[in-house]
């Protein structure tokens, strides 16, 4: 792949398709610096902390479920009917639903929506597919790399002042002088931060309807209105190879030639798509994790940290991961190819786990978070940037592994297997995390020790993978 003379990527496009990518990452972890805060509003939780855990998880969960259900779908849907009106429902539909999660009061209402949010971020396969189509083997993996830089852009823009997040959460309490004059947001604490997300997700849907063009060989050379258009026939990629190498249909009628789902399923993507469930099961519940762990007080076993200051961290973070991502490791990928990559990368969890457990004895032994606890967060926090190289890698492999014709069937499919271990890893992670609390079982550590336990099974599973991939 290095070797390769590297074909320009065809920007405008790449940008409209990362620009719709970041909606999700915002819309998904917007609500994770204050989702405490607002269970415990409902008054579900009675007024006990250690039970905020299980409903958090809940809601937290059925964003990813949702998206689990509805996601291979839409990748059948983009393979049927183009890519580009797929991809248009995502971001409108995110609009509408993080609106109504702002201004829901009870428990089962923030469900509701948040199950909503999870279905129309469903079709965020369909653009790693139109990313697939557009590039070619000579720069997929640098426009790949993006991928996660997208959610860390993302995730900074929910956690980090003066955007979303714990910085906009009761507005009326921390700027009582301009919005504390108005009943709405007192009612309504955590209306802002969803309105801005929502926002933002609507301007994605604007721009991408003014210019975003499609790229399935099986739609984007027909005639719309009876008249051919230079500009809708062009090619994206003039010099470069488009993307049939990697399952895409280049039959301009193939709607007879699709794969059934156990078609799909070959050895080589059944470990991938394994491989690929793990690291989305680990990742997500060391994500979910961080806020429970950094907001619960020291005494039960957290660090007591203010939504603002979590936002500010998990901000931060995503800023410097993002940059070390795109600057470092996108070489060390390129160089290593992204089976080699995804084993080093995963590997890393084997060592923010035991950190997790480090870093909570040191607070609790000193009382509070001191110099060492923090240089223990920074070192967690760097290792914990290599997972984003372990993403890059896994999405490299499984559209190498895609059958002919059926490339957005198998982004669906692989979006559906992430998006179910993502859903349950919340509720289970965060129950877990209560239960470890409350039962006090291996001195609060059984979180920690079961999440250990997973990483080895993931680490053991990437050196399974097809060993013919670059």
């Amino acid at each position: 792949m290095s070797s390769a003379r590297r074909n320009p990527l065809p920007k405008f496009q790449l940008f409209l398709i990362l620009l719709i990518q970041v909606t999700e990452p915002i819309t998904a972890e917007v609500i994770y610096p204050f989702i405490i805060g607002a269970v415990r509003s409902t008054g579900i939780t009675h007024g006990d902390e250690k039970k905020a855990g299980y409903f958090a998880g809940i809601i937290e969960s059925m964003f990813f479920l949702a998206e689990c259900l509805t996601v291979f779908y839409w990748g059948r849907l983009s393979d049927l009917y183009g890519r580009r009106k797929i991809l248009l429902l995502g971001p409108l539909g995110l609009s509408i639903a993080m609106l109504g999660f702002g201004i829901s009061k009870n428990f089962v209402a923030l469900v509701i929506f948040r199950a909503f949010q999870g279905m129309f971020n469903g079709n965020i396969g369909v653009s790693k597919t139109v990313m697939a189509e557009i590039t070619d083997s000579t720069n997929m993996a640098d426009a790949f790399t993006m991928l996660p830089m997208m959610w860390s852009i993302g995730s900074a823009v929910g956690c980090v002042a003066p955007a979303l997040g714990g910085i906009l959460a009761s507005p009326a309490t921390r700027w009582p002088k301009i919005f504390g004059k108005f009943a709405f947001f007192h009612n309504y604490p955590y209306f802002l931060p969803c309105a801005a997300a929502g926002c933002l997700a609507f301007i994605a849907f604007l721009f991408a309807y003014l210019g975003l063009k499609e790229s399935s060989p099986a739609f984007k050379d027909k005639k719309r209105n009876g008249i051919t258009s230079s500009e809708d026939t062009e090619p994206l990629l003039r010099n470069g190879e488009q993307c049939g190498h990697y399952g895409s249909n280049d039959n301009a009628d193939g709607h007879d030639k699709l794969l059934s789902t156990r078609e799909l399923l070959t050895a080589e993507m059944q470990i991938t798509l394994l491989n690929y469930g793990l690291l989305s099961a680990t990742d997500m519940a060391w994500f979910v994790l961080i806020p429970l762990f950094y907001s619960s007080s020291i005494p039960i076993g957290g660090l007591g940290l203010s939504p603002y200051q979590v936002g500010s961290i998990l901000g931060i973070f995503a800023v410097l991961n993002g940059a070390w991502n795109l600057l470092v490791l996108r070489r060390v990928l390129k160089k290593i190819g992204p089976r080699k990559m995804y084993i080093v990368s995963y590997a890393f969890f084997l060592i923010i786990f035991p950190l997790l457990w480090i870093i909570r004895e040191v607070a609790h032994a000193a009382g509070k978070v001191n110099a060492l606890v923090w240089a223990l967060i920074i070192c967690q926090l760097f290792a914990a940037t290599f997972v984003n190289a372990a993403w890059n890698s896994m999405s490299l492999l499984v559209i190498q592994s895609a059958p002919p014709n059926s490339l957005g069937a198998v982004n669906g499919l692989a979006q559906m297997v992430t998006s179910g271990t993502r859903g349950l890893a919340p509720l289970f992670a965060s129950s877990l995390f209560s239960v470890s609390l409350e039962s006090r079982l291996a001195g609060g550590h059984l979180v920690d020790i079961v999440l250990i336990a997973l990483s080895i099974i993931g680490v053991f599973c990437s050196f399974q993978l097809p060993k013919n991939k670059l």
